[in-house]
C-alpha cells in the first residue's frame, strides 16, 4: 500500500491512525539492492524522487521509475539518459516521452498545469541549449509553464531586450551562458524576481570548462542574481518550480 492509499485508508475508517503511523514508518524507501528507492519523497517534498540515468544502466534506471510508479509517483523523470532508457520503458507498458536535447526520459504522466505565472529559460547561445533544455523541461514536469527564449547572449544584446517584456513577467528566470558567463548580471539589471545564473562548460580553452563563465556568475553585481553549479540545468529548473510555486501561497 503506498502513501496515498494509506491516508485514503484512514480517511475513509479502515485502517487506524496507529497502523497508518506504523506503517508509513515502516516503508520510507524500497531496497533494490543496487539502490534505496525513497517512497515518500514526494509526501515530504511535493515532487517524486529524480533518477540520475548518468552511469546508471537502462534497467537499473527504469526498475527505478517502475517502483516509483507502483508507490503512488505519477510522473518520474530520468536525467542525464539516453533513448535506450524510453525504449526500454515503453517496453515495459509505461508511458514514456523522450526529449532528446535535455537528455531527459519522462516516464508517466505530465502534470496538468493550473497556474497562469511562467517561468522564463534563457541561453546565450545555441550551444547552451542542451543545458536550457535540462531546466526547462525539468521545471514543466514540475508542473510550470515555461516560455523560453534561446540565443540572446550579449554579443548582439538586441535579441535579448526584444523579449524584454516577456522576461520581465516572469516570476523566475533561468539564464544558461558559457564563455564569460556574462548574461546573467544583464537579465539580473532588467527584472526584480530571482535570476537562477547557470554556467555551461562551452567555450574556448580559458574558459576552462565552464569555470570562468561560474566564477563570473558568483561575482555578479545583480542582487538577483543565484548560480547554481556548472551545467546543472535540473538543479536549475527545479529551483526555478519552487520559486514559481510560491506564488500560490
Amino acid at each position: 500500500m503506498n502513501g496515498r492509499a494509506i491516508l485514503e485508508a484512514v480517511k475513509d475508517g479502515s485502517l487506524s491512525v496507529d497502523d497508518a503511523e506504523r506503517m508509513l514508518r515502516a516503508q520510507p524507501f524500497v531496497d533494490l539492492g543496487f539502490a534505496k528507492v525513497d517512497t515518500q519523497r514526494r509526501l515530504r517534498q511535493g515532487a517524486s524522487e529524480v533518477i540520475y540515468g548518468a552511469s546508471k544502466t537502462p534497467e537499473q534506471s527504469v526498475k527505478i521509475a517502475e517502483t516509483l510508479i507502483e508507490n503512488g509517483s505519477e510522473c518520474v523523470m530520468v536525467t542525464r539518459c539516453n533513448e535506450e532508457v524510453h525504449d526500454l520503458a515503453t517496453s515495459h507498458g509505461l508511458r514514456s516521452d523522450y526529449r532528446k536535447d535535455a537528455r531527459i526520459c519522462i516516464i508517466g504522466d505530465i502534470p496538468e498545469r493550473t497556474r497562469d505565472s511562467y517561468v522564463c529559460v534563457l541561453c546565450a547561445g545555441t550551444s547552451d541549449i542542451p543545458v536550457a533544455e535540462e531546466a526547462a523541461v525539468t521545471a514543466e514536469v514540475l508542473g510550470c509553464n515555461v516560455k523560453r527564449t534561446y540565443d540572446a547572449g550579449v554579443a548582439g544584446i538586441h535579441r535579448l531586450l526584444s523579449d524584454a517584456d516577456t522576461i520581465m513577467g516572469a516570476t523566475a528566470v533561468i539564464v544558461a551562458a558559457g564563455m564569460e558567463g556574462a548574461l546573467p548580471s544583464v537579465v539580473g539589471g532588467l527584472v526584480s524576481v530571482p535570476v537562477i545564473a547557470v554556467p555551461t562548460s562551452v567555450g574556448y580553452g580559458a574558459s576552462f570548462g565552464g569555470l570562468t563563465a561560474l566564477l563570473a556568475m558568483m561575482n555578479s553585481c545583480a542582487s538577483t542574481v543565484s548560480v547554481v553549479n556548472i551545467d546543472n540545468g535540473f538543479g536549475a529548473g527545479y529551483i526555478a518550480s519552487l520559486i514559481d510555486k510560491r506564488g500560490e501561497v
